[in-house]
């Protein structure tokens, strides 16, 4: 009879994990700030900072504070020479800028839409080949060795 193992994924496993994709990587604390970090390291944390807000945006029930936040977002990563302008097309940009008057949850999607696929297909590959992802993965399969073989 087989014997059925079921393997406990540990937290010193965790950084490994955040290669499958980028969406358990940003369900991760640890993986979101390893990720922050790396944007940081290229100048283009303005996009996981306006995915975040975006996120944050669509959880907002009150609609004071929908509005309020929106303009938030607007000013600080949409409108012309924002602190943290993201890298939008012109179409997204006028619609959002159109729509900002009386905005909805859905206001920032298609913006949000592109800043993801920008970040999946072009920053979390790199970030997975950075030093700063290999010395993560490297240092939990290090503790994680040295769990198994306390003698060392």
């Amino acid at each position: 009879m087989p014997v059925k193992c079921c393997f406990y994924r540990s937290p010193t496993t965790e950084a490994m994990t955040w290669s499958e994709n980028m969406d358990t990587l940003l369900a991760n604390q640890a993986g979101l700030d390893a990720f922050r970090t790396f944007l940081k390291s290229e100048f283009s944390e303005e996009n996981v900072e306006f995915w975040l807000a975006c996120e944050d945006f669509k959880k907002t029930t009150n609609a004071e504070k929908m509005a309020s936040k929106a303009r938030m977002i607007y000013s600080e990563f949409i409108e012309a020479d924002a602190p943290k302008e993201i890298n939008i097309d012109f179409s997204t940009r006028d619609l959002i800028s159109k729509n900002i008057a009386e905005p909805t949850l859905k206001c920032f999607d298609e913006a949000q839409k592109l800043i993801y696929s920008l970040m999946a297909k072009d920053s979390f590959p790199r970030f997975l080949k950075s030093e700063i992802y290999k010395k993560l993965v490297n240092r939990q399969q290090v503790a994680n060795h040295k769990k198994w073989l306390p003698f060392l």
